[in-house]
C-alpha cells in the first residue's frame, strides 16, 4: 500500500524535498506541504510545475509548534511518513505529533530550545533520545539527522565501519562550500540557525571525553577533490553527538570551512551583541532579540540560488584497522550550486541537505530503512542510502588505498 507523505516547511531545503518527491512519486500515495505560512507552500509547488511535473500536491497551513495540530493534520490526510524540515526548534512537536498517529518521522537536524544556546552534549540526549522507547512503544520509525551532515556523513562513517576498518580510530567530517553567491554577507541557511552554531563552546570526542575550544580556534588546510586546499576550523555540529555514542573509542571532530570576511562580520557582529538572542529593549520602549534583528536584515538564503556559483565537498576522513593493519579511507560528495539550481531552483547547500531525507523516505516507503524504533542514521544499513542517494543527484566517491573512484 502506497504510503502519503507530509513536508512540514517550506523553505530553501523543504523546496528540494518537494521537488525529489515529485521526481519520486510513484514510490508513495498522496503528497501533502504544510507551513505556517501557507502561500510559501503554494510558491514551492508553483515552482514544480513550472518544471514540468504535473503530479499534485496539497498545501495545508500548520502551526507546527502544536503537537496537537501536526496529529490533526497526519489524521486528517492519513499520513505515514512525516519528512520534517521546518525550523529545528518543531522537532519535538512533530515528533511528537508522529508518536501519537504512528506516522514515520524524518528529520534533518538536533531539536533546539529557543531559550538555550549550544546546550553542553550529547544534544540528542537532551531532546530528541527521551523519546525512545515511546518511539519503540509504537512501533514508530524516527530517523534523526538525515539530512547531509548530519545523516550523509554518518552514512560515510557506517560505511567505513561496514566495509573497511574492524575498528575506527578518528572519524573528521569536513564541510567545504567553495561556492560564491555574491552578496556581501549572507548565511546559506537560516540565519539564526547558522549563527546560534557558532556562538557557544565547540565541542568535539577526543581521547574518549568531550573537548571544549573556541570558534576559530582550532583550524587546519585541508587539500580536498575539486575545491583544493581550504582552511576549515574545529566546529561543535549535530553529528559528532551520535556518532561518539556508536563509535566511544574513536576521534570524531567536525571541520567547517569559513572564509575570513565570514569571520571577520560574524566577530564584529558577536562583539557587539548582535548574536544574542536574549531581547532588549529600544530607547523607544521596543523590545527587540537582537539575533532575530540581524536575521530580519540578512538575506533570505532561498534568494541566494539563482546566482549561485562553485562546488561543495563535504565528506569523512576515516581512520582505522583492519586485522591490525591502519589505513585511511576519505569518503565524501561533490556538488554543483549551478546544477542545483537549474534542477530544483534552490542552492547547492539546500540540494545537499535535502535530498538524503527523500532517499530515507524512499527507503522507510520501501521496508529498507523502515525500523520501528528511533535510530540515528549511522544505526541503518549505509550502502543502499548511498547508492539511492546516486540515484537522486548525490553520488558517493570514495578514495581509499586503489585510488579514487565512485561508490
Amino acid at each position: 500500500m502506497a504510503r502519503n507523505v507530509l513536508i512540514i516547511g517550506a523553505g530553501g531545503v523543504a523546496q528540494v524535498v518537494a521537488h525529489k518527491i515529485a521526481q519520486n512519486a510513484q514510490e508513495f500515495g498522496t503528497l501533502h506541504i504544510a507551513s505556517r505560512t501557507v502561500s510559501k507552500a503554494d510558491t514551492i509547488i508553483e515552482s514544480i510545475r513550472e518544471k514540468g511535473h504535473s503530479v499534485e500536491f496539497t498545501t495545508h497551513s500548520l502551526d507546527a509548534m502544536d503537537s496537537n495540530a501536526v496529529a490533526e493534520l497526519i489524521r486528517k490526510i492519513d499520513a505515514s511518513i512525516v519528512i520534517n524540515v521546518g525550523s529545528a526548534f518543531v522537532n519535538m512537536t512533530v515528533l511528537q505529533g508522529c508518536i501519537e498517529t504512528g506516522a514515520a518521522y524524518i528529520d534533518t537536524a538536533i531539536h533546539e530550545d529557543p531559550k538555550k544556546v549550544c546546550e553542553t552534549p550529547p544534544w540528542y540526549g537532551n531532546y530528541e533520545w527521551k523519546r525512545r522507547e515511546a518511539c519503540e512503544a509504537a512501533g514508530v520509525t524516527a530517523i534523526l539527522g538525515a539530512g547531509f551532515d548530519p545523516g550523509v556523513v554518518n552514512a560515510y562513517a557506517r560505511l567505513a565501519e561496514d566495509e573497511y576498518f574492524d575498528k575506527i580510530e578518528s572519524i573528521d567530517i569536513v564541510d567545504i562550500n567553495a561556492g560564491s553567491h555574491g552578496r556581501w554577507f549572507a548565511t546559506n541557511f537560516d540565519p539564526e540557525i547558522n549563527f546560534r552554531e557558532f556562538t557557544g563552546t565547540v565541542y568535539a570526542w577526543q581521547k574518549g571525553e568531550w573537548t571544549e575550544n573556541k570558534m576559530f580556534e582550532v583550524g587546519r588546510e585541508w587539500d580536498l577533490p575539486v575545491v583544493g586546499k581550504q582552511t576549515a576550523y574545529l566546529s561543535g555540529h549535530d553529528e559528532v553527538h551520535s556518532l561518539s555514542a556508536r563509535y566511544k573509542e574513536a576521534d570524531v571532530r567536525f571541520w567547517m570551512g569559513f572564509g575570513a570576511h565570514y569571520i571577520n562580520v560574524f566577530t564584529v557582529l558577536q562583539n557587539l551583541g548582535l548574536l544574542s538572542e536574549q531581547p532588549v529593549k529600544t530607547a523607544e520602549g521596543l523590545e527587540v532579540v537582537p539575533l532575530k534583528l540581524v536575521k530580519a536584515v540578512l538575506p533570505d538564503p532561498a534568494s541566494l540560488a539563482p546566482n549561485y556559483e562553485g562546488k561543495t565537498c563535504i565528506g569523512d576522513l576515516v581512520k582505522g584497522t583492519q586485522d591490525g593493519k591502519p589505513g585511511e579511507v576519505f569518503i565524501y560528495n561533490v556538488a554543483d550550486h549551478k546544477e542545483a539550481f537549474n534542477e530544483v531552483g534552490s542552492q547547492g547547500i539546500s540540494y545537499t541537505a535535502g535530498v538524503p531525507p527523500v532517499a530515507a523516505a524512499i527507503l522507510v516507503a520501501r521496508g529498507t530503512w523502515d525500523a520501528k524504533k528511533m535510530v540515528n542514521v549511522e544505526d541503518l544499513p549505509a550502502r543502499p542510502f548511498l547508492e539511492l542517494l546516486g540515484d537522486l543527484g548525490l553520488p558517493t566517491r570514495v578514495i581509499d588505498a586503489t585510488g579514487d573512484h565512485p561508490l
